[in-house]
């Protein structure tokens, strides 16, 4: 019995292994240390579609293309882009790319790897009431983005924060999210098709929807005083704590570890360092109630505690969390997309029927 797919091999991939029990992420031969703060997005894109375009320029060159396509989806969705957003900031970006070209060129592949970073930032300032700015080609792919959503050049430290983050989510094995993109791709539809898929199954909230409900918890807890009474409580009521506990990591989540530490960087004694003391004050606490309460599994932080702290400091609020994650893992369905069009059949398992059986007339 496969409910949920357990320990099923659907696929063979290149891009991606995740070490459950190590506690190790690789991506393409190389480990997440060795890629986050030290890459920067746009290597790593060219990493993860190495093979699968035939037309993948250097890495100086698929960046700026990477800007150039910020500016082609900025200038193809700008009609829909009015001064009030009526819809979630979520809808919205999926909405706009379902606008897209549905094909499988590099050139499509840049636009949809482009289309988050720019939509995210216009569709906040218009639920604001604020005009969306147009991108700048030249800039580094996440300084243009936090650009974008604030007007102003951000500071090189929270540019490289934001950089790293997106390295960090841009693939992670055969997630939902990916697994829906490649079940999609396989049936040789376009990107556009794949990517939406994508898209959808990232929006629940035991996928990337967790991060915001983690601002919601650290609030609570500030407001009431007693972080152990608090998380104690939801317990209690079989709430789960929402930035622990992982269904791969049977060990603490090496993405966490490479965000905390980029959070550190952008503390200090400002609002971050307070926030991120309070937030190690927290983690501490729900590790050791969640190790009494569930003796007998281990329940370690997880990549969205510190996602959330992140991209708070970068502005973001919380209702944007899952397009930035978006901006980030869009690399990595791309990829997985390409393979599975290149080189996987279409993918189509069986289920058990266990309903009720009609009575057979004699």
């Amino acid at each position: 019995m496969a409910n949920g797919l357990d320990d099923v091999v659907a696929a063979e991939t290149v891009l991606s292994d995740v070490d459950g029990l190590g506690g190790r992420l690789t991506i393409r031969g190389h480990s997440l240390p060795e890629l986050a703060g030290r890459w920067r997005y746009p290597q790593v894109v060219r990493l993860l579609l190495d093979g699968f375009f035939d037309d993948l320029p250097d890495n100086a060159e698929l960046a700026q293309a990477i800007g150039r396509s910020r500016v082609e989806v900025f200038e193809r969705l700008r009609p829909m882009l009015p001064a009030q957003v009526p819809l979630d900031v979520y809808s919205g970006m999926r909405a706009g790319i379902a606008l897209l070209p549905d094909g499988d060129t590099l050139t499509d592949a840049l636009l949809l790897i482009a289309a988050p970073a720019v939509l995210t930032p216009a569709l906040l300032r218009g639920k604001r009431g604020h005009p969306a700015i147009a991108p700048n080609p030249q800039a580094d792919h996440a300084a243009d983005m936090l650009r974008m959503l604030s007007s102003t050049d951000a500071s090189p430290a929270l540019a490289t924060a934001l950089d790293t983050y997106l390295v960090t989510v841009c693939d992670h094995g055969l997630n939902a999210s990916t697994f829906a993109t490649r079940v999609v791709a396989s049936t040789q539809a376009g990107l556009t098709s794949a990517i939406l898929a994508g898209l959808g199954a990232l929006k629940g909230p035991l996928h990337g929807g967790a991060p915001g409900p983690v601002i919601e918890m650290l609030d609570a807890i500030e407001a009431g005083g007693n972080a152990a009474g608090w998380l104690r409580a939801e317990i209690a009521r079989g709430e789960r704590i929402m930035g622990f506990g992982h269904r791969i990591y049977r060990v603490r989540d090496p993405r966490a570890d490479v965000l905390k530490a980029v959070v550190r960087q952008l503390g200090g004694a400002g609002a971050t360092g307070h926030r991120l003391a309070f937030a190690e004050t927290v983690e501490q606490t729900a590790l050791e109630v969640l190790r009494q309460a569930k003796p007998s599994r281990s329940i370690q932080t997880n990549v969205e505690f510190y996602t959330a702290l992140l991209l708070e400091a970068a502005g973001f609020p919380a209702e944007a969390f899952s397009n930035v994650f978006a901006a980030g893992r869009v690399a990595g369905w791309v990829a997985h997309a390409r393979e599975q069009q290149t080189t996987g059949r279409l993918i189509r398992p069986q289920s058990r029927y266990v309903g009720p059986v009609p009575d057979l007339v004699a």
